[in-house]
């Protein structure tokens, strides 16, 4: 925004310290002036020396004033030029720190995010300023990497169904006896997973925008809706699910927390012992928060590898079945919405096999709840 131009923050100081010393330095010589009104007679008989009174009458107040006014003036002028010249180099030295900062506002502004102020010294309002600038900084530029490689990575996982589809496109096109029936099953099979792969990288975009109205939600219903939609998957890969808990009254979007659970639930299926497997889907309520906790049963993973599988497209080693492998964004979108929800979201290897994920929300407050279970 183009403004137009004024007086610089440092003039406008020293130009206050002068000002305030100027008044301080003549409410201090009308003070002495006001005195010597007050004590100081008008005229003062003169003595001659044998301590004689004479007949002539000294102006005692005038002679006061010819003398007092020109050291006044010069004491005005002193203090004048003592206080711009100080308030000058205290503003500079006070506002050194701001200009550091606005430094390192200009240098982020160009696209450098690391770049970093550290200023030294004990804590006052300039450093807490510096310290805060420093922490935006830091998080900007994490936040700006994560996006660049979240960006560089769905163009890559677009662009492989696509290749495939051109591919087979390809094949068909110089192959005429090639099996038509074939193709198109598995052209629907990649574009499948692509629309999959769509729809999970807007409903990721959705969450991280936070554009959703919240709602009394129950976590413990949506855990059982969820179950109850992935059943045929359970059943079909051999897993067995057990719900249990409590009523987990919270706030937020029931479409969103629905999908995080359903995307929990199918995770620990897909992410299974080969056979006989469990999943244990649990909610407990809490004073102040409300759990959802998803545990199955698997291959034992190092706490490193868990750490890392809710970023997107990073998918555990050896833990993808061939006949569904997912698009790799399940608990990135768990994650996304967790923290759009203000929740807290918690990885821990089982050490039996598997993994625990527990999410953590506010408790929805007790009027909440009371509404909606009438």
């Amino acid at each position: 925004m183009d403004r137009a131009a004024g007086l610089s923050v440092r003039v406008k100081l020293t130009l206050s310290y002068a000002g305030f010393l100027m008044l301080a330095g003549g409410l201090l010589l009308a003070a002495v002036w006001v005195f010597l009104l007050r004590y100081v007679p008008d005229r003062a008989m003169l003595y001659n020396p044998d301590d004689q009174p004479t007949n002539g009458v000294f102006p005692v107040r005038s002679a006061l004033l010819e003398v007092f006014a020109p050291r006044a003036a010069a004491v005005m002028a002193f203090l004048l030029l003592f206080g711009l010249l100080g308030g000058w180099i205290l503003a500079g030295r006070m506002l050194a720190p701001l200009t550091r900062i606005t430094d390192a506002t200009r240098t982020a502004a160009n696209g450098t995010l690391s770049h970093r102020i550290r200023l030294s010294g004990r804590k006052d309002e300039f450093r807490e300023l510096a310290d805060a600038f420093d922490t935006m900084l830091a998080r900007l530029e994490s936040h700006v990497a994560e996006q660049q490689r979240f960006a560089a990575n769905a163009s890559h996982e677009l662009r492989t169904p696509l290749a495939i589809s051109k591919a087979l496109l390809d094949v068909a096109r110089t192959d005429p006896n090639n099996d038509t029936r074939e193709l198109v099953d598995r052209l629907h099979a990649v574009n499948t997973r692509a629309i999959d792969l769509t729809e999970a990288l807007l409903l990721l975009s959705r969450a991280e925008q936070r554009t959703f109205t919240r709602e009394p939600v129950d976590l413990s219903l949506l855990a059982e809706e969820a179950t109850e939609t992935l059943l045929p998957l359970a059943e079909k890969h051999g897993v067995t699910i057990e719900t249990r808990g409590d009523i987990a009254p919270t706030t937020g979007s029931p479409t969103l927390l629905l999908q995080l659970t359903t995307n929990l639930v199918h995770n620990a299926i897909v992410h299974n012992l080969p056979e006989q497997g469990t999943v244990w889907v649990t909610t407990r309520a809490h004073r102040d928060t409300v759990t959802l906790t998803v545990e199955n049963t698997g291959e034992t993973l190092t706490p490193e590898l868990a750490s890392t599988l809710t970023e997107p497209f990073r998918r555990g080693t050896e833990r993808i079945h061939t006949d569904h492998a997912g698009v790799g964004l399940g608990l990135a979108i768990v994650r996304t919405i967790t923290q759009a929800h203000e929740g807290t979201l918690t990885l821990t290897p089982r050490s039996e096999g598997g993994v625990r994920v527990m999410v953590e929300l506010a408790a929805a407050p007790p009027q909440a709840s009371a509404h909606r279970n009438l």
